[in-house]
């Protein structure tokens, strides 16, 4: 009688690998690990001792099922193969263990030949398997008259794959019907439960290379390997890959499979737990999308660092790369003007506008080119060489202090500042705040950002800077760029009083056993030593940001909650496409900080109007309202204070 084709066998096997790979979600303190249960016993066989029959792996017993019966004729189709199982891959999770990508067992149809088949009649057989399947199935068949053939003559042993991941109710009607020459294979395929969310951090992973039609040989996998192809995926591809198993398939003279036995289950690979928090994460996407067609926020821990949430708008689904993209919904995601694939947070980088008048200054009070207490007159408008340099506001403000000039964010206060200051001193304090350096997290292609210095100018411009380049640096314009990933670090960094920490991910690498086998520890890039004059000042203006009657963020506030910020509206994009990045970037409570954020967001070509008061500093509001939420405090809307007549 003939043994079950390939798909029986592996129901159990599936399961138990299933529950390996998708575990009881991760405790929030990671467990304590758990002696790994005892492998499969090897015989190890002494020199003296005879070879193993025909098809058993050197080194393990031999078994009825998988020895073949002695013949004094040639078996040119009898032996058995020894195929590679794929495994399943580890879950990426979040810092409390909730799944954020995890592995599924998948159904693909597949044609199997009979014994009895030969070249000429295969393909009449697979074209009417091929006709039934069309009524089963609603996904494209993969099946072409070649890909038959060199399957049939080198790889018969196998099932061939014709429709990958059908859906439920298909798997069921095959199930119930049973068509002769028509399977089911179970496979391992990769999910992600929460769709988009996390998209551009988690990546994808998709089948690897084409299905093969080579001659069937040793140790080949019974279905192509799954790859990370972005994110996290990619960069941990390696520990999410476990150990494929191993099966022996006997096949006599005819061709007839006599034998299928699993002789070492896969192992599953290793699990990904990130610093991510599951919850703010869904909650800054939902607010992100319903705010901007295009912009990015992200949210740290400023006492370790850690990314507790990244978004980036717009997103898309990795479940669409399982087990490969359709052609058109690539060319829809790639065609798309907003963008998509593009991972804004970490991989783009914008001038920060006046955000960056927090580090001016701080360089400026440091350098003692200013105290607290000098004042500078805030007009509408200021010459500066040949040019006219204009402040956001349309009327002069009168002489202004440092912390007055912050509220306000007076563009010609900090021109001069600036200018009085230098352009090293402003360098040199960016620098430190981690600007212009990637933050090193493990995705590919993060962002340098730019701080334009000395060098850079007379290689771009072959001059050194001049008061007009120092008076756009002051305000965050000109060659100046930072992602929103910097801004947060930098402000976490102020938030903690000068700490900058190595912005951190990811938080350990687990395998299947529970055992940590890699830690990623909080770590500390630089310390920087504020005057506690200087960062009282400072924090209690960025408090005035928010809450002072001439504050720009007035819509950032929280009831009951501080909230230090900074907002900042910059000129962005080649001329003829100028847009505007609307900025608010700083930390809550003021007093001790549990969150640092920068909200960023992306203005159409050609269109005015857009300031980070009035359209990111919302955002922020919107977040940390539901996060400081009080579940006791009485609906109504929060009284709030006359707006000023541009928000910058």
């Amino acid at each position: 009688m003939r043994p079950p084709p390939l798909t029986g066998l592996f129901f159990a096997l599936a399961a138990s690998c299933f529950a390996q790979a998708n575990r009881e979600p991760l405790s929030a303190v990671l467990p304590i690990p758990t002696p790994a249960k005892k492998p499969p016993e090897i015989v190890v066989p002494s020199p003296d001792a005879p070879p193993p029959p025909l098809g058993v792996a050197p080194g393990r017993a031999p078994t009825e099922e998988n020895t073949l019966k002695p013949s004094w004729e040639t078996q040119t189709r009898a032996g058995t193969f020894v195929l590679g199982i794929p495994a399943p891959r580890g879950q990426i999770t979040d810092r409390k263990g909730s799944p954020l990508a995890q592995t599924r067992v998948s159904y693909n149809l597949a044609l199997d030949f009979p014994p009895s088949l030969n070249e000429k009649t295969v393909l009449e057989f697979a074209h009417g398997r091929l006709a039934a399947a069309r009524k089963i199935t609603s996904r494209d068949l993969v099946a072409g008259d070649d890909l038959i053939v060199k399957h049939f003559t080198n790889r018969r042993v196998v099932p061939l794959d014709i429709a990958l991941d059908i859906l439920p109710s298909e798997a069921e009607t095959v199930r119930k019907t049973k068509p002769d020459g028509l399977t089911l294979r179970a496979v391992y395929q990769r999910f992600y439960p929460n769709g988009a969310m996390a998209g551009h951090i988690i990546g994808y992973a998709g089948r690897e290379g084409r299905t093969a039609d080579s001659p069937l040989q040793n140790n080949d996998l019974l279905w192509p390997n799954t790859k990370g192809r972005e994110g996290l995926e990619e960069s941990f591809d390696e520990m999410l890959n476990g150990k494929p198993g191993q099966l022996n398939i006997s096949v006599d003279a005819t061709g007839r499979r006599v034998a299928e036995k699993i002789v070492l289950p896969p192992l599953a690979g290793c699990n990904v737990v990130t610093t991510l928090d599951e919850e703010l994460q869904r909650l800054t996407e939902k607010t992100l999308a319903a705010s901007c067609k295009r912009g990015a926020i992200v949210i740290l821990d400023p006492n370790t660092g850690d990314i507790l949430a990244m978004a980036s708008q717009p997103g898309f689904n990795p479940n669409a790369f399982v087990p490969n993209i359709q052609p058109s919904v690539y060319k829809a995601l790639a065609d798309d003007p907003n963008i998509p694939l593009l991972p804004r947070a970490f991989r783009s980088a914008y001038p920060p506008g006046s955000t960056f008048k927090v580090f001016v200054g701080l360089a400026a009070l440091h350098q003692h080119s200013i105290t607290l207490d000098n004042e500078f007159d805030c007009p509408h408008a200021m010459q500066i060489g040949n040019l006219t340099f204009h402040n956001w506001k349309k009327d002069n403000a009168g002489a202004l202090n440092f912390a007055q000039a912050l509220e306000q964010s007076c563009d010609t206060w900090f021109y001069q500042v600036g200018i009085k200051t230098g352009a090293q001193p402003v360098i040199d304090w960016a620098t430190r705040f981690g600007m212009g350096v990637k933050t090193g997290i493990p995705l590919g292609s993060e962002a340098d950002g730019r701080v334009p210095t000395q060098e850079y100018m007379k290689k771009v411009y072959g001059r050194k800077f001049l008061p007009g380049d120092l008076a756009n640096f002051s305000i965050g314009q000109g060659d100046l760029l930072v992602s929103p990933l910097q801004m947060a670090q930098a402000m976490a960094a102020v938030a903690n009083g000068g700490t900058l920490y190595q912005t951190r991910l990811v938080q350990q690498v687990q395998n299947a056993e529970g055992q940590v086998v890699v830690n990623y520890a909080t770590k500390i890039r630089d310390k920087i030593e504020m005057e506690p004059e200087f960062y009282k000042a400072l924090k209690k203006a960025m408090v005035q940001v928010v809450e002072g009657g001439a504050g720009t963020a007035h819509k950032a506030e929280v009831p009951g909650v501080a909230v230090a910020g900074k907002t900042g509206t910059a000129q962005w994009g080649p001329k003829k496409k100028e847009r505007l990045a609307a900025w608010f970037a700083g930390f809550i409570p003021a007093d001790k900080p549990k969150y640092a954020f920068a909200a960023v967001y992306e203005g159409e070509p050609g269109v005015s109007g857009i300031h980070g008061g009035t359209y990111a500093a919302p955002m922020i509001g919107k977040i940390m309202g539901e996060v400081f939420k009080d579940p006791k405090a009485k609906k109504g809307r929060p009284v709030r204070r006359p707006e000023p007549e541009a928000a910058d």
